[in-house]
């Protein structure tokens, strides 16, 4: 049985090094930057303990004595496809879409690795073994995994053994009997402070020569020499859960790995020394694909939300049933669809790992599109509920609490009302309005939603390296091929197109 939310709180006063306005936060579980978030997350593993939804968040694999967590299970049918996204779905409805690294987003990446562990045999490092106990500890103890796995951003026109300093991005500087010490850094720990343990790693391609640079390990949070340089707080800066409902709840931070000569046990590594290993874990196996599976269905429940969002402030503004407004919801209702339709068509056009039986994953071809397609639209989602709530928006109190003032209330609950809503329901719903599409956080989620999945130059491409080109140009081509110049006015008779389907 998974662990229960406060285990999970229980767990994260260990001491770690968590550094928040040059202050090393003691305790994040009681830190008021930190500690409602922790409590959010808790209630995700408390979620997995509820009668209602145990069979939906957990599963108990063949052979095994207790139940794990659903997202550290290795599907192998289409069925067990969307028992998962289901899974996925409860937990993203507990936040409204918005905490994107949930404990779920990197089990599911372990689940992967575990799908393919021929990819962690280097040549100079088998890591296959380790692979084996690192999957048990996760899913046996549903730990949360956090991660880093980006460089730096200090000089992209170079590669990583070329930057002006060689501890920029972590690498290893000894190798001992029992273990490695690494140095460098790596950025975006998104939720990284919330997490039981920290893979580190390199999702970017590195070049032959930066073989120092190419290793992979996971250890606990609190390992000596771990620093973790947190962001801004938005949760610190609220003002309440009235007034900042989203950013007092949900907000994940994002942090800086530093490692300071850190030591990591042999058992720990996953990769060593290996370029191609270290970024085929991540693309050669079905960990990247399982990723986009969670986030597409966290980002269709964000777009359900942001409607939802749309609906309630038109009724509010009195404008709902006016035609130009319904367009306006009738649009966003239909980009909600896109977003659901395309996880739900990659779940039905899965593929196999290793033949017949096998592991299973979403389709990658559509997988690759929803990363375009997610951080394109979300911006318009925005744009569109910006429109829709005009002045309202910014036209706010400062504070909830001016509705209780004897000489202001009365004056807020005459001015910011609305028919059928007054003062106290308005300001409540825009306050909400305000959080997700124009405060700080709200700046930060778009930010976050155009870039989770990376850059457009890498993901664009990605598009069709995963598709299959030959086959829409040779579409086209067969439309070439069945005419010429001699043709007449009636054309020759149409051929048969063999297609991807065979049909």
């Amino acid at each position: 049985m998974p662990r229960s939310g406060q285990d999970y709180l229980d767990s994260l006063r260990d001491g770690r090094a968590v550094w928040l306005d040059g202050e090393l936060v003691k305790d994040i579980t009681e830190h008021p930057a930190f500690r409602n978030t922790a409590r959010s997350i808790a209630n995700l593993y408390d979620l997995a303990q509820q009668d209602g939804l145990r069979d939906t968040l957990t599963v108990r694999p063949d052979g095994a004595e207790s139940s794990v967590l659903r997202a550290y299970h290795v599907p192998r049918s289409h069925a067990e496809l969307v028992e998962r996204r289901k899974a996925f779905k409860t937990w993203s409805e507990a936040s409204f879409g918005f905490l994107g690294r949930s404990p779920d987003y990197m089990a599911t990446g372990i689940a992967g690795f575990v799908s393919a562990p021929e990819i962690f045999a280097g040549r100079e490092f088998d890591g296959r073994a380790n692979l084996d106990a690192y999957y048990r500890r996760m899913s046996e103890g549903s730990l949360y995994q956090s991660f880093t796995i980006t460089n730096p951003q200090i000089d992209r026109t170079k590669s990583a053994s070329e930057q002006e300093e060689d501890d920029l991005y972590v690498r290893v500087v000894k190798e001992k009997d029992d273990g490695i010490v690494v140095r460098g850094a790596k950025m975006i720990g998104t939720a990284a402070v919330f997490g039981d343990e920290i893979i580190v790693g390199t999702i970017e391609p590195l070049a032959p020569h930066d073989v120092e640079y190419a290793l992979t390990f996971s250890i606990p949070i609190d390992t000596p020499g771990l620093k973790f340089i947190s962001r801004t707080s938005y949760e610190a800066g609220a003002r309440s859960v009235f007034d900042n409902p989203l950013s007092s709840r949900f907000d994940e931070n994002d942090a800086l790995l530093v490692c300071d000569d850190v030591f990591v046990p042999w058992e720990r590594v996953l990769t060593y020394r290996d370029v191609e290993s270290s970024f085929l874990m991540w693309w050669g196996t079905p960990a990247y694909h399982n990723f986009v599976h969670q986030a597409g269905v966290r980002y269709w429940t964000k777009l359900e939300f942001l409607t939802g969002l749309a609906i309630l402030i038109t009724k509010a503004n009195n404008t709902y049933s006016l035609p130009p407004v319904q367009m306006q919801i009738g649009r966003l209702i239909g980009w909600l669809n896109i977003a659901k339709s395309m996880v739900l068509a990659a779940e039905s056009e899965y593929e196999t790992v290793g033949g017949p039986g096998g592991p299973v994953h979403i389709n990658r071809e559509i997988a690759s599109a929803h990363r375009a397609m997610a951080g394109d639209l979300y911006p318009k989602v925005l744009a569109e509920l910006k429109m829709l709530a005009g002045g309202g928006l910014i036209q706010l109190p400062a504070s909830g609490y001016d509705l209780n003032h004897p000489e202001l209330g009365p004056l807020v609950a005459k001015y910011v009302r609305s028919p059928g809503h007054p003062a106290e329901q308005r300001i409540k719903l825009m306050k909400l309005a305000w959080d997700a599409l124009g405060s700080e956080f709200a700046s930060r989620h778009e930010q976050y939603e155009r870039f989770y999945h990376g850059a457009p130059h890498v993901y664009l491409p990605g598009i069709v390296r995963d598709g299959r080109p030959d086959l829409l140009e040779a579409f086209t081509q067969s439309c070439l091929d069945g005419y010429d110049l001699g043709d007449g006015p009636a054309g020759p008779s149409a051929g048969p197109w063999s297609g991807r389907d065979g049909s």
